[in-house]
């Protein structure tokens, strides 16, 4: 049996498009069931998934008790995904539903996990492309674990892979480094990205922001051992600098000067913060995860159990 599992944010005015093209293209199937996750939409979201759901068995739809964030909701459909091969894909039409068979094809070919990549994406402007491709060279430089750059939470897993993912509890989660983590023979099937069937984004500035901080806290701790050789450097030119102080006042060359006192207060007051900075992103996120709270709660369910 396959499972596809559709995270949903504000999404009314695509979810019967989405189910249309899931449809049409798994019909030929022998099972299959279409798993919608309502994020915490306020409009009619899941009223268009329960109305899906009383007319076709194999649709069912969790909707959880608040906007827990794209990825947690991934988390939560792919705990309810009942069959043996699973596929996660968003619901705004930008995962081609074309390309499933592709995805299925190759994990007859062995692979337990078929990740795909991203050649275009119509609707993203010059900023995001440019963001994106910064972020992941920036990603693999610091992680000890490489990241697909233009990757995309659109991938199959076979039961096997799913269970050693879902086994994983940590809170602040970033799904295309967990997966890479995890090892399995992995795949990738290249697609182009077509532009949303209706409505905008909901990958703001700050989302984006959040979503690149979890990936490199998560996988990386080198920032902090950058934070310790910036300050051993600092150190250090400072040492060399009280030395030459030392001797220009013993010498009787010593001249008063604001500047480059103010420069060097502002240039250790920079590192210091910076550094601070850096610890305190780890340390809220071990307090986050040491409360041991549960990933999100579901409000009401609809579909056949």
């Amino acid at each position: 049996m396959l499972s596809i599992v559709l995270p949903c944010y504000f999404e009314e005015s695509n979810i019967r498009f989405i189910y249309g093209e899931l449809q049409r293209t798994l019909n030929e199937l022998p099972g299959y069931e279409i798993l919608f996750v309502d994020d915490g939409s306020r409009d009619r979201t899941f009223e268009v998934i329960r109305e899906l759901a009383g007319k076709d068995e194999r649709v069912r739809g969790i909707r959880l008790s608040r906007n827990f964030g794209h990825q947690t909701a991934l988390l939560a459909g792919l705990r309810e995904a009942r069959g043996e091969v699973v596929i996660m894909m968003d619901a705004d039409g930008q995962h081609p539903v074309s390309l499933i068979p592709a995805l299925i094809e190759k994990h007859r070919e062995g692979y337990e996990i078929v990740n795909t990549r991203r050649r275009e994406n119509r609707d993203a402007g010059w900023f995001k492309r440019a963001s994106s491709r910064g972020f992941y060279r920036f990603m693999n430089m610091l992680s000890d674990v490489p990241i697909e750059p233009a990757s995309a939470d659109f991938r199959l897993m076979s039961r096997k892979a799913l269970e050693a993912f879902l086994s994983m509890e940590e809170h602040d989660r970033f799904t295309r480094g967990l997966v890479g983590w995890m090892g399995f023979p992995q795949a990738v099937v290249e697609f182009d990205a077509p532009a949303r069937h209706t409505g905008k984004s909901k990958y703001t500035l700050k989302t984006m922001r959040r979503f690149a901080m979890d990936g490199i806290t998560s996988f990386s701790s080198r920032p902090l051992r950058l934070s310790f050789y910036l300050g051993l450097t600092i150190m250090i030119l400072g040492f060399l600098y009280a030395i030459y102080a030392v001797v220009m006042h013993f010498t009787g060359q010593t001249n008063p000067g604001w500047t480059s006192l103010l420069i060097t207060i502002l240039l250790l007051g920079g590192v210091q913060l910076f550094s601070l900075g850096i610890i305190g992103e780890y340390l809220g996120r071990i307090f986050h995860e040491s409360k041991r709270r549960p990933h999100y709660f579901v409000r009401e369910r609809t579909g056949k159990e």
